[in-house]
């Protein structure tokens, strides 16, 4: 821009001016940076007599008055500067940079990127002075009137969310009945230590480690739930501030990642529905990117996106116009309610059957493409221009990507712009650890900062759809708030589902978890990440700290508990909080500065070393520090692909801190866990979001052998977690920003599995009791009467007041108790056992399922019988607890009256146990209204067998000893 014929200062805008000769003012005649008079006599004064841009030394009459002796001090580095011009912010490598660091200082021994930021920061501050000077002196008078509405409150200027406590009618009976449980139990462990059962030493002694370690387990479970909240949300309230009517909508931008793996497991018509549902959300559509990881590199996968971006740009305008909900086409046009409710449009029912129509045709389309799938050519698979398809070898493969739709792509049937849709399979090659799901998410955290840096990033797993269009304005309500969204690094959406049977047998939903636990830990810290349904942060990914937080002391030591024991480590983790608040502390002074060019900016990324840290890529690295997100403009579009190919390359993340620091945390197949652990452990926050409508539904397995083969690889990778580095027994004390409760929390996410041990254990006792004729508790007195009565009636009261406050249905609570056993006695069992294998031993076991039956009716899918190790233990237990009921009704038969009341204890016992593997059982047998044949024969056979040894051996009648018999024989004349 051009005024008057000379150009605007760079440094405070204003006019460069005209030199003694009448001239444009030219401080450095190498690069004609435009600066005015003023600053660079400012410049001078302060000591600074290189140019900003170029690094070369000033010349001419200006520098008269100057010190010779200082700029032949400065000279060398000039020179320096000057030899590296080359190096642009776009280069591929940034290395060649960073090898100048220790000569770049001045004669205070102070680096000259430190210099250049006050400077910077000195002359923003005069230019912001000056722009604010004739705003006062000259801004038109605001009229009385205006004053008055503008100071009057609107929804704009309200918060966009509120806590809602739970009510103390309701919270505090529940914090007093924990308490008086509390302390009966420890008069219960009192009463149970003091007398032991001398008859039955070793199983009096098994069944009071067993419950002092459920005790344990119960106070890990329930104090961080403590302080329950609820949250409500005012979407309206977000519009009004952000959305004004004539102006563009300033919503955040939003990435969207959708990871899928194997599409013959996870069906391509499945993802489709989850891509089209994002696509269609209620958001700006400029705002939202879609990324769609495929890490089994499949064409089938690239050919399904293929048709879902093209069946877009019908089904996105038809649920907008008609306000769809949900926006996934098999889940909409398989609802079984009154479709025509609210919807007064004559012309929908006539759209609405052209669009099911269509839609019927996109899915024969999908089915083919499986169907043509299902056998590989020898060959390999070949593209559509006779090209061969790159990954057909899904383990030796280049990086690829792939833009749909978009600003530049195809428009909707209405002429309107659709989002972004991506395509990205990562490249791989053998000898590289790949990290599964984990590194496929980082991949896609590099390429979408590449490409549309949007700052907020929701994850979902590829059979979650959006079932809510407004989900993302739920979100924006809490990350955009100016007040609750600084130190908020994600917000997490409960997890529904569709297709689970009426009674939930197996507790798929997980709803104590989702709606008890989670709002327990909502009022602490926040609640846990859970994998998927969640909007994060970027910047919180990076691993920076909150805005709001100081950074750590350096004296500060991360494990308070252990320093004695292991100073190596404490000192390592010292060592990187220091340097992360150093990188932090760089990196909080580069986002003040306003005005600095390529050149700058370029040095100060390697002077940094910001590629140790984030990888080899100055695009990437630059756009971390827009901590707004966008791409920066200094950015060349035509190279931006070019670039996020590389950040997908298979050796980027080596020697960076990559899954240590940055991105999703390896070491773990619950990545989530461990993700959301090392934020908080830095100290953000996160919320708990549950609008009416669920956000996100998914798919979960129904039948019994597929949701206990979920359970072990969770209780896995807890237990993976136990035996690294980051376990919460001993990790994260650093700056004491981890909350206590929200540590107890995360405790109990990773001890849970180690439950199983004391639970098969405490599951066998009643069998043993039955058969032994001895028990675990001595005869009860009056006292200790009462100290059993009053625990079961603190357990049943603590459930009935959490029931209560938090909606939960005492049928899910049940279901929840009841997979608590079924799981921990089968699943967790074998993940402990597992995860030693593989953390100590290098042995990584694999458990196979192998599918026997199927069903194609409702609900068919639950009554396949699925063949694995992991049901042998409760099955185990089932049988020798029937068999010691059975046992014991005989004993109690043959002994006579006085034998009842001491079966009692142990019966009850022993059905507690049944009952509680019912829903096992029930698994096994099949249908609810027929049991197969072969479950019949082989019970009768069990039977029979059993009686037929019981009979033979009879081991509850007390025999005579033989030698008195001899004895007594002797005695006798015969």
């Amino acid at each position: 821009m051009m005024q008057s014929g000379a150009p605007l200062c760079n440094t405070c805008g204003e006019q460069v001016g005209f030199d003694a000769n009448g001239e444009v003012f030219v401080a450095c005649h190498e690069c004609n940076f435009p600066i005015c008079k003023a600053c660079f006599d400012f410049e001078i004064s302060e000591g600074r007599r290189v140019c900003l841009r170029c690094g070369t030394p000033y010349q001419g009459k200006a520098m008269d008055h100057g010190d010779a002796e200082v700029l032949g001090n400065r000279s060398t580095m000039a020179t320096q500067l000057s030899n590296s011009q080359d190096v642009g912010l776009h280069a591929r490598h940034v290395s060649t940079v960073s090898t100048v660091d220790s000569d770049l200082v001045d004669e205070y021994g102070n680096p000259i990127w430190k210099n250049r930021v006050e400077s910077w920061k000195e002359k923003d501050k005069r230019k912001k002075k000056k722009k604010e000077a004739p705003k006062v002196e000259h801004g038109p008078q605001i009229p009385p009137e205006q004053q008055m509405e503008e100071k009057q409150p609107s929804d704009a200027n309200e918060p966009l969310s509120k806590v809602i406590p739970v009510p103390k009618t309701r919270l505090s009976p529940y914090r007093t009945i924990i308490i008086m449980r509390l302390v009966i139990l420890g008069l219960f462990f009192h009463y149970r230590v003091t007398h032991p059962v001398d008859s039955a030493y070793g199983l009096w002694m098994t069944s009071i480690i067993c419950e002092i370690w459920f005790a344990f387990s119960w106070v890990l479970d329930q104090f961080p739930k403590w302080s329950p909240i609820n949250r409500e949300t005012y979407i309206g309230r977000l519009s009004a501030r952000y959305e004004r009517g004539g102006e563009p909508s300033e919503l955040a931008a939003v990435d969207f990642f959708v990871s899928t793996v194997d599409p013959m497991k996870e069906p391509p018509l499945i993802t489709a529905n989850t891509v089209l549902s994002i696509l269609a959300v209620d958001y700006p559509v400029d705002k939202v990117s879609c990324y769609v990881s495929d890490d089994g590199a499949a064409m089938l996968t690239f050919e399904s996106l293929v048709e879902t971006a093209d069946f877009a740009r019908k089904w996105v305008p038809f649920c907008k116009k008609y306000a769809i909900e949900p926006r996934a086409p098999e889940f909409y046009f398989s609802q079984k309610i009154d479709y025509l409710k609210d919807k007064v449009q004559p012309s929908f029912v006539k759209e609405r059957r052209a669009m099911k129509r269509d839609y019927e045709e996109f899915k024969v389309r999908i089915n083919a493409l499986v169907s043509k799938a299902q056998k590989t050519p020898d060959e390999g698979w070949t593209m559509g221009d006779g090209t061969p398809w790159p990954g057909n070898n899904p383990r030796d493969h280049p990086g690829m990507i792939q833009v749909f739709l978009g600003s530049s792509g195809a428009l909707d049937i209405e002429g309107n712009v659709l989002p972004r849709l991506v395509y990205v399979s990562r490249e791989k090659r053998p000898g590289y650890q790949h990290h599964k799901k984990a590194g496929a998410e980082n991949a896609l955290v590099r390429v979408s900062a590449v490409l549309t840096n949007a700052p907020y990033i929701l994850n979902l797993d590829c059979d979650h759809y959006v079932n809510n269009s407004k989900a993302v304005r739920e979100a924006m309500c809490f990350l955009m708030d100016p007040v609750v969204g600084r130190d908020l690094c994600y917000v997490q959406f409960p997890q529904r589902f569709d297709g689970i049977d009426r009674s939930d047998r197996y507790a798929n939903r997980n709803t104590v978890f989702f709606d008890v636990n989670m709002k327990g830990l909502d009022g602490i810290q926040g609640p846990v990440y859970v994998g998927t349904g969640c909007v994060f942060n970027r910047q919180a990914l990076y691993g920076y700290s909150p805005p709001s937080m100081p950074s750590l002391p350096k004296s500060s030591s991360s494990c308070c508990c252990f320093t004695s024991k292991k100073p190596a480590k404490d000192t390592s983790e010292v060592y990187k909080d220091a340097k992360r608040a150093e990188l932090e502390a760089a990196i909080f002074n580069l986002r003040e500065i306003e005005n600095y060019d390529e050149y700058e900016r370029s040095m100060l990324i390697s002077q940094m070393s910001f590629e140790k840290t984030f990888g080899l890529s100055s695009v990437f690295i630059e756009s971390t520090l827009m901590e707004n997100g966008g791409v920066p403009d200094t950015v060349n579009p035509s190279t931006l692909i070019k670039e996020a190919i590389h950040v997908i390359s298979c050796g980027y993340e080596e020697k960076t801190e990559w899954g240590k620091e940055i991105g999703w945390i390896y070491g773990s197949v619950t990545e989530d866990i461990l993700t959301g652990f090392k934020m908080h452990c830095r100290g953000w926050r996160s919320v708990y979001c549950m609008p009416l409508r669920p956000a996100f539904k998914g798919s979960a397995p129904i039948n019994l052998s597929d949701r206990l083969h979920q359970v072990l690889r969770w209780a896995l990778g807890s237990v993976e977690i136990f035996l690294s580095r980051h376990c919460p027994l001993w990790y994260g004390f650093a700056g004491g920003r981890l909350k206590w409760l929200q540590r107890m929390a995360y405790i109990n996410t990773i001890v849970y599995p180690f439950t199983s041990l004391p639970l098969v254990a405490y599951c066998s006792l009643p069998a043993i009791c039955l058969l032994t004729g001895k028990f675990i508790i001595p005869t009860l007195s009056n006292l200790a009467s009462t100290l059993f009565l009053g625990l079961f009636l603190s357990i049943i009261a603590t459930s009935v007041l959490e029931l209560r406050w938090s909606g939960v249905s005492i049928e899910d609570l049940w279901r929840n108790e009841q997979f608590w056993v079924i799981g921990g006695v089968s699943a967790h069992l074998f993940a402990v056992f597992q995860g030693f294998l593989k953390m100590l031993a290098g042995i990584d076991t694999n458990f196979t399922v192998t599918a026997k039956a199927a069903d194609d009716a409702e609900f068919g899918e639950l009554y396949i019988v699925k063949w694995t190790t992991v049901l042998i233990p409760p099955t185990t237990l089932i049988v020798v607890n029937l068999v010691g009921v059975v046992a014991g009704f005989s004993d109690a038969l043959s002994g006579g009256y006085e034998t009842w009341g001491p079966l009692f204890g142990k019966v009850f016992f022993a059905f507690w146990v049944i009952f509680h593997l019912y829903p096992f059982l029930k698994g096994l047998m099949g249908r609810q209204n027929r049991t197969p044949t072969i479950v019949i024969l082989w019970s009768v056979l069990l039977a029979s067998v059993f009686s037929l040894v019981w009979v033979r051996i009879n081991p509850f009648v007390s025999r005579p000893d033989s030698s008195a018999i001899s004895q007594t024989c002797i005695y006798i004349d015969c």
